[in-house]
């Protein structure tokens, strides 16, 4: 390469920070590659708890090869920020892939990046994406051309994995999965609303219908905005 495959991920208060921990710990470790993360404003960025310091304002960000949002309770809420949504539609138009993990889908939809595009998010959140003209799909990472999208939380790691195999090769990925010992076995089958027993999926969806009024008015806020 020329000049080194830059990864940007653009972050935001009440996002989930294993949306963008967990990609990021894989694609820093992509061959040739360098990762800029990026915020709205720049600065410090709490998430759950944490704190994430001296991001870049996303405006002061000239380019990138691969952009990618996570997602989280404040996805919803940034996806109404014009400006913001203005900024990742430019650094998105000069990228090689337009990505994003979980309710971050939401972000690029506002962006109109998941117009008439096959899309995936979190499976509590998979009725919102045909607000923005997506096309839900129920698994783990979703590709339909250059946008690549993975589904909720832990789905990041997934998506990291097959970002890196694309950008550098099998073996490149595969070197990084066992570097880091990413061989998942859960002690519980609960990780989908497929597998889940119906005791734990009720508790879940009894969460989620809590906080689903307003998420929806938020998604359907984000995508009036596109006409």
């Amino acid at each position: 390469m020329s000049e080194r495959f830059r990864v940007l991920f653009v972050i935001y208060p009440g996002m989930t920070q294993l949306d963008f921990t967990g990609p990021h710990q894989f694609l820093s470790r992509l061959p040739g590659g360098e990762v800029l993360v990026a915020s709205p404003a720049g600065g410090a960025v709490p998430a759950d708890g944490l704190v994430f310091g001296d991001t870049l304002a996303i405006a002061a960000v000239d380019r990138c090869d691969l952009i990618c949002i996570p997602g989280g309770p404040g996805a919803t809420v940034v996806a109404q920020d014009q400006d913001f949504i203005a900024e990742v539609r430019r650094l998105a138009a000069g990228a090689r892939y337009v990505t994003s993990v979980c309710t971050g889908a939401f972000v690029l939809g506002a962006a109109g990046l998941l117009k008439g595009k096959r899309a995936t998010t979190h499976w509590a959140w998979h009725d919102l994406l045909p607000l923005f003209g997506a096309i839900p799909v129920a698994e783990r990472v979703v590709r339909d051309g250059n946008v690549i999208t993975g589904g909720g939380v832990t789905a990041g790691i997934d998506f990291a994995l097959t970002v890196l195999a694309e950008i550098a090769g099998e073996e490149a990925a595969q070197a990084v999965q066992l570097g880091l010992e990413y061989a998942p076995a859960p002690p519980f089958e609960a990780g989908s609303a497929a597998t889940a027993p119906p005791g734990v999926l009720t508790r879940v969806q009894a969460v989620n219908a809590r906080m689903a009024p307003k998420r929806r008015a938020e998604a359907e806020e984000a995508a009036a905005r596109l006409g």
